[in-house]
């Protein structure tokens, strides 16, 4: 071996091109000195981002997933793929390949990864049995169900045995594909490696919301062959045999370490080949990265430790003396329409560990912060359904907090804290370890004037991106510090803000998410731009939610116009302006909860909701409301949700203007009216203030000589007066006032910004609002008012729009294979009159129906 260190590591050999392989590529290729690279895989394939694998299936090809492929341009770099290597001799140090070609080298760094492991079972080895790991999987995959729909002529049903994160993402492709999925699971819920009892309960309900039907705490025991040779069904432990198409296994993976095991290399017990803090191994001149190293005895199947890793011994080959020590672990669901995300201690194990947990079931979000016995210091996190926080905290593991942890499980909407003042050493990025330092440095040293500049130059973001949130705030930080301007882009498909993307849309007429994205974005969109866009192509009246253009747009409850509930089930909340509801139509009300046996309540927003419909009863339920009248109350959209009023002057002896009219008029103007974000409105007919008008959105308070109308209140975890915007107004000229706040909100408010946050923000305060909206100062007036009439002639039911459209009535069968099926997971118990979802341990009804009457039978036999 050469001893070159000061000059360079001589000649490097890596064997495996995959994520790893690559970033030790690019690292290496940074330094100077004396070396040469050869990097050879067996797949045909450059080194691509295995993170996104699952976003072939929307739309990316092969091609886009490659990784920076300029490291291969460098002359000391020589990529050698499709060509596995065979044999390892380390006294001669050579490595030859299966096509025979002979390596030689004075450093070997391994990386050949991990490969899926498929249990011994009978029928694994059926046509259709198949793999999701690597790009030919997913190719493979693509083609079985193409194929195998041709044959058999219908549409297929495909069972993904394994719920983790990849389970989970081959579930949400064969959806993609129009394939009904299962997920079978051998623990008691999904993502059991990550995610804690109540994130795994919340994370099923919102996949089974996706029409994936989950199965936990069974495990597959037998493939069946169809008549054909081909896969046809799939027994479990429990008995239960599902006919199935296609089954794909997410069963975990193992070690590639057959070459150094030949080779006579100490592999640990669990596999993997054992490394030590400098990633070598027992030879001198050989070294392990990523899955297939083994240090403390575990190999690592993340791409930040295998990314540590290649740094450390890309630092040791130039005689540097850097060790690896494997940071926690944070892991963030992709590509399966869900979010869910887990960091650090999960379950509490530390010693005097406290969890703070916030579980809301309307919004079907799930957080838990664990913390240390003084809540002082992040040890862990578990949040489903909304991440937005997963950025923000995981870089604070092992940290002081800086708040109340409970502040950071605010409500969407709340004020949680920002933190932009981390310290430097921080790891910002763990996939590409860079810390906050690093990317601070970016922006006052290395030019950097943007997010994008500041990925390219640091990678930072670049391969998972669930920190780029954070990112954009140290950017956006560093740069205010610096006295540079603040780049206001949504996000990296989009240079522009909501505000300014809204205008664009408006003046050119667009209609389409594709129109969109070609005039003003790039790429196909993400979680952030894609609603964004889909809530102001409604706020413009452009099409109903559900065609065929727009519903991929949506969130989750806007595809069935529903509120997912905790069990899986959606609740039906009818609009009544005003709160006020005839005789017939409450008797409509009551015959449809007692067919169905719905658990029936009055809500704080005066309207009678309705909980427990199944996503295939929904259109059945609506169909006998909407004949009797009523219309949806959007109660799962980013609209407004209704208007609270008191009986004001014409029951009240205090009343002195009509409120109850003036809410109705009120609601019915601004049903529908999508927005950045949900608002409400509240008319009080007196100042005593029965309607709270002042905690609404829009409050409108009367007086002797009119109205009042207040703007920006909130509700919540972090409740804000509604502050004065005009006085002593008449009927038509406080809805003209009302309808120019709401246009002007809706124009620019950013994404997600409650009228709160807004108001608060709005340049000069609620004082320019004022001379903005009451006084027209900037000649607006007649376009805000424009709008709105737009929207009141041009609004439609989105229920019986729906009900009138077999294509979208389509989107309500939950099983495609089984129309008539229902969730058999369903459960509830009687109590006081109605039926509930069943606890934990309780025994319980498997329908609504059954349960009420049950609950009848007992009351009957405790009568006296």
């Amino acid at each position: 071996m050469r001893n070159d260190v000061v000059h360079g590591p001589g000649r490097v050999v890596v064997v495996g091109a995959g994520m790893v392989a690559h970033r030790f590529a690019e690292q290496l290729c940074a330094r100077d000195g004396d070396w040469t690279l050869t990097v050879v895989g067996d797949e045909p394939h450059r080194p691509y981002d295995r993170v996104h694998l699952s976003d072939v299936f929307t739309g990316r090809t092969a091609e886009d997933l490659v990784l920076a492929p300029e490291v291969w341009d460098d002359p000391r770099v020589t990529l050698v793929t499709g060509d596995r290597a065979v044999r390892l001799d380390r006294s001669a140090q050579t490595v030859t390949t299966a096509s025979g070609r002979v390596l030689a080298y004075d450093h070997l760094v391994l990386a050949t990864g991990s490969w899926a492991w498929v249990p011994r079972a009978e029928g694994t080895d059926l046509p259709g049995v198949l793999r999701y790991r690597t790009l030919e999987d997913v190719e493979a995959l693509r083609a079985w169900v193409t194929e195998r729909a041709r044959t058999l002529g219908r549409p297929l049903r495909g069972t993904v045995v394994g719920g983790g994160v990849l389970g989970l993402e081959a579930a949400a492709a064969l959806s993609t594909l129009g394939v009904a999925p299962t997920v079978v699971e051998f623990a008691d819920r999904l993502m059991a490696v990550q995610l804690d009892a109540g994130g795994g309960e919340a994370l099923r309900v919102l996949v089974t919301g996706l029409g994936v039907d989950v199965r936990t705490s069974t495990a597959a025991t037998r493939v069946v062959g169809a008549a054909d040779g081909a896969v046809g069904a799939l027994e479990l432990s429990d008995g239960e045999v599902l006919d199935t198409d296609v089954v794909v296994y997410s069963t975990g993976v193992r070690p590639r370490d057959r070459l150094a095991r030949e080779s006579g290399l100490p592999v640990a017990e669990r596999g993997g080949v054992v490394v030590g803090p400098t990633c070598r191994t027992a030879d001198p001149a050989v070294w392990a990265i990523g899955e297939v190293a083994s240090h403390d005895g575990e190999c690592v199947g993340l791409v930040a430790p295998g990314n540590a890793m290649a740094d450390v011994v890309v630092n040791r080959l130039f005689g540097g003396c850097r060790l690896y020590e494997r940071s926690p672990d944070g892991t963030k669901l992709k590509g399966v329409g869900v979010d869910a995300a887990a960091f650090g201690d999960v379950l509490g194990l530390t010693p005097g560990a406290l969890e703070v947990t916030f579980a809301d079931p309307v919004a079907r979000t799930y957080r838990k912060l664990v913390v240390s016995d003084d809540a002082r210091v992040l040890l862990g996190g578990v949040l489903v359904g909304d991440i937005e926080l997963y950025a923000q905290l995981r870089p604070l593991l092992g940290r002081p907090l800086g708040a109340d942890p409970s502040a950071y499980l605010a409500p969407t909407g709340g004020a949680g804290p920002v933190r932009s003042d981390l310290p430097d050493d921080v790891v910002l990025c763990s996939c590409a370890n860079v810390s906050v330092g690093a990317v601070r440095a970016a922006v006052t040293e290395h030019g950097c004037r943007s997010v994008g500049d500041v990925k390219a130059s640091t990678r930072a973001g670049t391969v998972c991106g669930s920190c780029v949130p954070l990112l954009t705030t140290v950017v956006n930080s560093t740069l205010e510090t610096s006295g540079f301007t603040v780049s206001t882009a949504m996000c990296e498909h989009f240079a522009t803000s909501r505000a300014e993307l809204y205008a664009l849309v408006r003046a050119e007429g667009l209609r389409t998410f594709t129109e969109v994205v070609a005039r003003h974005g790039r790429g196909r969109g993400c979680a952030v731009c894609r609603p964004v866009v889909a809530s102001i192509l409604s706020s413009l009246g452009i099409g109903h939610v559900l065609q065929p253009d727009q519903a991929s747009l949506q969130d989750t409850n806007d595809h069935l116009l529903a509120n997912l509930q905790k069990d899986g089930t959606y609740s039906v909340v009818p609009r009544m302006p005003g709160g006020e509801v005839t005789p017939e139509k409450l008797l409509v009300l009551a015959q449809v909860a007692q067919e169905f046996g719905l658990f029936t309540r009055v809500t704080g927003a005066q309207r009678i909701g309705m909980f427990g419909a199944r996503q295939d009863q929904l259109p059945a339920i609506w169909r006998r409301l909407v004949d009797a009248g009523f219309e949806s109350g959007q109660a799962y959209g980013k609209s407004l949700r209704a208007v609270k009023t008191c009986v004001g002057q014409a029951w009240c002896r205090f009343g002195v203007q009509d409120s109850s009219s003036m809410a109705v008029r009120l609601e019915l103007r601004y049903r529908g009216l999508r927005a950045p974000h949900k608002f409400k409105v509240g008319v009080s007919g007196c100042a005593r203030e029965c309607a709270e008008a002042r905690g609404k959105d829009v409050g409108v308070i009367a007086t002797e000589k009119g109205w009042n109308v207040y703007v920006g209140g909130n509700g919540g975890f972090t409740p804000r007066h509604a502050e004065l915007l005009a006085e002593d107004l008449d009927d038509d000229r406080l809805v003209q006032v009302v309808d120019r706040f709401l246009a002007l909100y809706i124009r620019s408010a950013d994404r997600l910004q409650r009228t709160a946050p807004w108001v608060a923000a709005f340049p000069g305060g609620v004082a320019e609002l004022r001379r903005v909206v009451v006084e027209d100062s900037r000649g607006l007036g007649a376009e805000l008012d424009a709008e709105v009439e737009r929207h009141v002639a041009g609004y439609v039911d989105e229920w019986r729009a729906t009900l009138e459209d077999p294509g979208k009535l389509r989107a309500f069968i939950p099983y495609v294979n089984a129309p008539d099926r229902s969730d058999p997971d369903l459960s509830y118990v009687p109590e006081r009159g109605q039926a509930r979802p069943a606890r934990p341990g309780e025994r319980g009804h498997p329908d609504l129906l059954s349960a009420r009457a049950a609950g009848a039978t007992t009351l009957q036999e405790d009568a006296p």
